[in-house]
């Protein structure tokens, strides 16, 4: 009987896909787990990706128009009471700030001082839409004050019980896009454009495919009159929900005062949108490309496209690897790769060539380049895309070079074409309750399923016993009659459904 084939990472994503994914985590040197239950500590390699994650995003929002700005971390309770559906929805994940002082405490140790309780206790920022529509109350008096397009980058704390890196911590990073606008129309067209932005990113920049659609009553987000979302399928065929815009229509507007003169002179409250996505993209990263040997990064969020490894038997070929490994990551980094210079890193460390080269398959670079004495004879570099596995080959150095676009071009289509043939395989039409019933029993692999259905408590019962959730109706679902397989009752819709994150 063959032996299975060694891994980098134990268990495998067929033995133990939550282990296997804390593993990738820990081995990619991504994150570690903090002092502080249900916080993590992201290291240097896992925030270089969230800062390419930031810079890209970033420079998409200000293409359409928006502005960034940061607003406070402390929120007064009485402003969260103002929109009752908007408490109701967060006040089970909120840390509260009671006290402003310490003091020694008889019986040891520090206590809050009694004398130091606030008048009205502070929130956490969970989200910010009551202060920054507080803010912007004062920021609106006439139509030509808008519209405001605004966007915070911040962090924010929803208080976990169960928590996994990434994927959900008590506190993570984010932006939150707030807009606010002179008709529900135009709130409208930019609530769908952030969506469309999202979408753009995470399958051009992520190579991660995803559904744009609209939630469902019971998952749209506390207050909001739409909730939006794209919806991206993991390799364990559960769902994530990766990023959302919300319609809040004039909810907020009127819970917060944001009111203006419109041109006829008549006193009207605003309408606003606001919008996220967060850290939880990285998590969405490692479930979509990663492997048996670690993580797997698209190179357009890659921190280094190239690592260069230089290898000598002895401190006599030391000199020679290192000139052409130096000139060689000058002429990389002079070539362009989506109007950047290639980004490459050198590692000289005094580490067995094993071990240095596992670390970089584990870390998920995009090409690993081993260079020795008889590749500087030669002029050639022994390269391997970490897409596709395998040792790799001995490639001519000027071809390389000349062909380093073009193949950080191919790997980030590789991968977003892999992640499109595993959604496929993974997806289903389903018209029945016992076939819905099979296909998420929890001895079936399961994935997306679209169905006619009718929202409400008799679905949303199904569904929980199953432990299965509505993600979205396709914004892009056509038309056609049929029954809801819960009820029965006329559908002309069918939503996704799937076991998510």
């Amino acid at each position: 009987m063959a032996k299975p084939p060694k891994t980098a990472i134990t268990p495998t994503r067929q033995e133990n896909y939550p282990e296997w994914y804390q593993q990738v985590v820990k081995a990619a040197d991504l994150a570690e787990t903090s002092d502080v239950r249900g916080c993590m500590v992201i290291k240097p390699w896992g925030y270089a990706i969230w800062e390419n994650i930031q810079r890209q995003l970033d420079a998409m929002f200000k293409a359409t128009g928006h502005e960034n700005a940061y607003f406070p971390l402390f929120i007064p309770m009485s402003f969260l009471e103002k929109e009752a559906q908007h408490v109701e929805g967060f006040a089970k994940e909120c840390a509260v700030v009671t006290h402003h002082r310490l003091e020694p405490d008889p019986e040891g140790g520090l206590r809050p001082a009694p004398s130091a309780k606030l008048d009205e206790p502070l929130i956490v920022r969970p989200t910010s839409e009551t202060i920054i529509g507080a803010t912007f109350s004062r920021w609106v008096q006439s139509y030509r004050d808008l519209p405001i397009l605004i966007n915070q980058w911040a962090n924010v704390v929803r208080w976990e019980l169960r928590t996994r890196m990434f994927l959900r911590t008590t506190e993570f990073l984010w932006q939150e896009g707030h807009t606010v606008h002179s008709t529900a129309e135009e709130a409208e067209q930019e609530t769908r454009q952030m969506l469309d932005v999202y979408a753009d990113f995470a399958e051009n920049s992520m190579a991660m495919p995803v559904i744009k659609g609209e939630k469902t009553a019971g998952e749209r987000f506390p207050g909001a009159v739409a909730t939006y979302s794209i919806e991206a399928l993991m390799q364990d065929r559960k769902a994530l929900q990766a990023g959302t815009s919300h319609f809040l229509g004039q909810n907020f507007a009127k819970a917060q005062e944001i009111k203006f003169q419109d041109p006829s002179g008549d006193e009207v409250y605003a309408w606003t949108t606001s919008w996220g996505v967060s850290t939880r993209l990285i998590g969405g990263l490692i479930m979509t490309h990663s492997d048996d040997d670690g993580l797997v990064l698209p190179p357009k969020l890659a921190p280094a496209h190239v690592a260069i490894l230089p290898i000598y038997r002895n401190y006599d070929e030391r000199p020679d690897v290192l000139a052409y490994c130096e000139a060689l990551k000058k002429e990389l980094v002079a070539q362009r790769f989506c109007d950047e210079p290639v980004r490459v890193r050198i590692d000289d460390r005094d580490v067995r060539g094993g071990e240095k080269k596992w670390q970089w398959v584990k870390r998920g670079v995009p090409l690993r380049v081993e260079v020795g004495p008889r590749d500087v004879a030669a002029g050639k570099v022994f390269a391997a895309r970490r897409d596709v596995g395998g040792k790799g080959e001995g490639v001519d150095r000027n071809t390389f070079v000349a062909q380093i676009s073009a193949t950080l071009t191919d790997m980030q289509q590789t991968l977003y074409d892999r992640a499109a043939a595993i959604r496929k395989e993974a997806t289903v039409t389903i018209d029945d309750l016992g076939e819905f019933e099979k296909f998420f029993a929890d001895s079936a692999p399961g994935g997306l399923a679209y169905c006619h259905f009718v929202d409400g408590p008799e679905m949303e019962a199904q569904l929980k016993k199953l432990k299965v959730t509505a993600r979205c109706v396709p914004v892009d679902a056509e038309e056609e009659s049929g029954k809801c397989i819960f009820t029965g009752q006329p559908s002309n819709l069918r939503g996704v459904f799937a076991r998510a994150y």
